[in-house]
């Protein structure tokens, strides 16, 4: 038996401060959860009618004792009402009340003693701060927003950090025709967080899909565990909130870029969940992959089918503009499609049919069987002479990949065609542009299955290097770890740099060296194209004038694109590796891709995929083509370099540069924890 089991589905259950007051939270909860099928018992300790009058006087009443106690009482009450609960064997508390930490004060006692009472009994405590949890298929509604009654059961559970969410993603659900399994407010998360519902969800039969927001995260390596765990069996649709918040800038620009909301977004995905911007989409996105999840594929062909040609320029337009591949269809296929259609129609996908008639069945196995297409999209205005369910059933394409039906029509013919659908098992969706929401999830979600589809290599031995780490010697990090740099010299006088620049030869990049300073060109501390003994002295004091006692004196590089890249111990989910677009202008774009460490080669080629300036790196304008391989490479090896070597909080490489014959590094900065400089 899972730990959550007494929470999700008690024997029993006690409501402490329970009250025959209706406006009152013990009244309406008492009234939630009156329709339970097993023992609910009322208590208050003035015995309103008929209630019982100490907690364990109710547990008594239950046959075997309750496995779930709901306080509503106040907060300074709230700690002792959990150890008299769990002495009665109850495993399990819902806290809704308010009045703890968050309140300051008093409060912030009160959450004291609330952690040491379940800290000391082992409870499991839902709250406080939540309006609760329900479980439609077991009629059990542990919440005080009285709609809940309502709600039908469905297939998509909801995991929200807010009680108010939760109950707005379930009442989202149950209109758009899912319903739900189970749905959750966190609330404050004292005891029981997101990961350890996640964990739950993984063996509950009732639930196909699962819909998780988050505000904040305290342990980010249990969320991941979680979500990863969970997302290999059923898929998983987060909603992360803070994408406007502004944390304090870290020292370099790899801090500076890798926020807490991009940093979620990104290792979240990694793990394998569907990311998504609003409620809106994250319901669509759950419809769709409640339905049948496609099998795991780099690149999926989505075959979309509409039945009029504007609706169906929308749903193209969004999928392409969330880079889903709408692959031509072969010529054989058009050729089925061309026997059933008229001659006026676009027919090699999107297909255009026109009006929805006789033979639509057969359209959609033809576009079903093409050797490109994964998924199909279907939509249609209603039609009095079609039901796009039937069709889509009648053609048999459902039984081969996921199919996602999208109408639009007068609110009575919605509801049928929803009816029909669930009676052929089918996901639906109203609007095109929901549509296109709903099939970019089970397109994202075979993409981030592929992608995990590989374990990282665990063999890497830090190299026999220390600091303090000034550029040369960050510089030889980079080199031990098999990353370019240019030829350099490492100079403590003005004639040892001029040595340096006839060995080189011009020209040559002239550098501040010091392992405290992070930013050179800040303060004057770079000089390049330095290609005279003259243009060196005038150099050199310019770098003096900067405070500079050491000079580095590097072979100027090949020009190319520049990147930055960056590995760097999160405060939450530790260490991670960020890519993005290079130079000054890093900070400005913040055109970056960020996965966690470690990790492997097919995660890291598919960084670059999603910066903005991705073109930039294959050859723009005759420019230098990227080799995936070998940036991946650099990647997994500056992530495995911070996972063995707990002493380092940062590796910057800022810029990168790609050139025609490959990547090499211009400048590094590397970080210690405990000195907090290069």
């Amino acid at each position: 038996m899972h730990s959550l089991s007494p929470l999700f589905a008690p024997r029993g259950i006690i409501v402490v401060g329970a009250s025959s007051s209706p406006e009152k939270l013990g009244a309406v909860m008492a009234q939630s959860l009156s329709a339970y099928p097993a023992p609910v018992e009322l208590v208050n300790s003035r015995g309103e009618t008929g209630m019982h009058t100490s907690i364990a006087g109710a547990a008594a009443a239950i046959p075997g004792g309750p496995d779930m106690a709901v306080l509503c009482v106040p907060a300074a009450a709230t700690a002792q009402a959990l150890r008299d609960s769990a002495a009665t064997g109850a495993r399990a508390a819902l806290v809704c009340a308010g009045g703890f930490a968050e309140a300051g004060g008093p409060g912030i006692e009160f959450a004291h003693q609330v952690e040491a009472a379940v800290r000391d009994t082992g409870i499991r405590l839902l709250g406080p701060n939540t309006s609760g949890f329900f479980v439609p298929h077991r009629n059990l509604r542990a919440s005080f927003v009285p709609g809940v009654a309502e709600l039908e059961p469905g297939s998509v559970a909801v995991v929200a950090a807010s009680g108010g969410v939760n109950h707005v993603l379930a009442f989202h659900l149950q209109r758009a025709g899912v319903g739900v399994s189970l749905a959750v407010g966190i609330g404050a998360g004292t005891d029981i967080t997101a990961p350890d519902v996640l964990d739950y969800l993984i063996s509950d039969p009732q639930t196909k899909a699962v819909a998780l927001h988050l505000e904040t995260v305290s342990d980010g390596p249990a969320l991941v565990d979680a979500v990863s765990r969970l997302s290999a069996v059923k898929p998983v649709v987060a909603l992360v909130v803070g994408r406007n918040d502004v944390s304090e800038f870290a020292q370099s620009h790899t801090g500076a870029l890798a926020t807490s909301w991009r940093t979620t977004r990104a290792v979240l995905k990694q793990a394998g969940a569907v990311l998504v911007d609003d409620e809106n989409q994250l319901v669509a996105a759950v419809t769709a992959l409640a339905g049948r999840r496609l099998a795991p594929a780099a690149d999926p062909g989505v075959g979309l089918i509409t039945g009029q040609a504007g609706p169906g320029l929308l749903i193209a337009d969004a999928l392409h503009g969330a880079g889903v591949a709408l692959p031509r269809l072969s010529q054989a296929s058009q050729d089925r499609i061309a026997a059933l259609l008229p001659p006026l129609t676009f027919q090699a996908n999107p297909v255009d049919t026109g009006r929805p008639g006789p033979g639509y069945e057969k359209i959609v196995a033809a576009v079903a069987a093409d050797p490109a297409i994964d998924t199909v999209a279907v939509y249609g205005l209603t039609e009095p002479v079609a039901d796009l369910p039937q069709s889509v059933a009648a053609s048999g394409a459902a039984g081969s990949l996921p199919v996602l039906i999208g109408v639009d029509g007068p609110d009575g013919d919605l509801e049928r065609a929803k009816k029909s659908a669930h009676q052929q098992g089918l996901p639906l969706i109203c609007g095109p542009t929901s549509l296109a929401h709903g099939i970019t999830a089970l397109v994202n979600d075979a993409r981030g299955q592929f992608q995990r589809g590989q374990a990282p290599a665990s063999a890497f031995t830090w190299p026999d290097l220390h600091g303090p780490w000034d550029e040369n010697r960050a510089k030889e990090l980079l080199g031990a770890l098999g990353i370019a740099t240019p030829a350099r010299r490492s100079c403590g006088t003005r004639a040892a740099a001029q040595e340096a620049l006839a060995e080189l030869g011009g020209p040559v990049a002239v550098k501040l060296l010091d392992a405290a300073v992070l930013h050179k060109t800040e303060i004057g501390g770079v000089h390049l194209g330095v290609d005279s003994p003259a243009a060196m002295d005038r150099a050199l004091d310019g770098l003096e004038a900067a405070g500079a006692r050491e000079f580095l004196i590097e072979a100027m590089a090949a020009p190319g694109v520049d990147l930055v890249v960056g590995a760097r111990r999160d405060p939450v989910f530790g260490p991670i590796i960020v890519l993005g677009l290079g130079g000054t202008t890093a900070e400005v774009f913040a055109d970056i891709s960020i996965r966690s460490a470690p990790l492997t080669a097919r995660v890291a080629e598919g960084m670059p995929g999603e910066l903005q300036a991705r073109e930039l790196l294959y050859g723009f304008r005759s420019g230098p083509v990227l080799d995936p391989a070998q940036l991946a490479g650099l990647l997994v090896r500056l992530g495995d370099a911070l996972v063995s070597n707990d002493g380092i909080a940062e590796i910057e490489i800022n810029p990168l540069r790609l050139t025609h014959d490959g990547l090499v590094a211009l400048d590094a900065v590397v970080i210690n924890v405990r000195e907090d400089i290069q």
